[in-house]
């Protein structure tokens, strides 16, 4: 997913603010989805959505003004109710990573809003997912956890 920082993105620092990281981080998480079939179309279809239940964000490296950014998704891990992934967003011209975001997600049926498993033939879809697709080692800062040095 490619995408570029908007004036509105920009904060006192002169650099994007840290929330529209997230945005930008939001809109791969949707696009990713529809690619797993997980998205608008398997919601409106099925009455089951993803909500995210925690994340962890990297911010490595300044993105400005104007900067186009590539987003890469990795999908790290499924089980019957959930749903583990990992976005890298890369300054497109310069192709350094400026920062990372690590995501779970659970599988919820909107008619009680509760976690649910996901039916069988899209949990075996998801399984098959993580075996094409998964790195063969996980993302730099996958399964970071924030302390202190020592």
């Amino acid at each position: 997913m490619e995408a570029f920082v908007r004036p509105e993105w920009i904060d006192s620092n002169g650099h994007l603010n840290l929330a529209y990281y997230v945005v930008v981080f939001d809109l791969a998480t949707d696009a990713f989805y529809t690619a797993l079939g997980i998205g608008d179309a398997y919601r409106d279809a099925t009455g089951f959505s993803c909500f995210t239940a925690e994340t962890h964000t990297l911010y490595e490296r300044e993105v400005h003004l104007g900067d186009k950014l590539l987003v890469r998704a990795w999908l790290l891990g499924a089980d019957a109710k959930r749903v583990h992934y990992f976005h890298e967003m890369f300054h497109l011209e310069s192709g350094s990573r400026s920062a990372a975001q690590e995501l779970m997600a659970l599988h919820i049926d909107m008619s009680i809003r509760r976690v649910a498993p996901f039916p069988a033939g899209r949990y075996a879809a998801l399984r098959q997912a993580v075996e094409d697709y998964a790195p063969a080692t996980p993302p730099n800062g996958a399964g970071r956890k924030i302390a202190l040095p020592g």
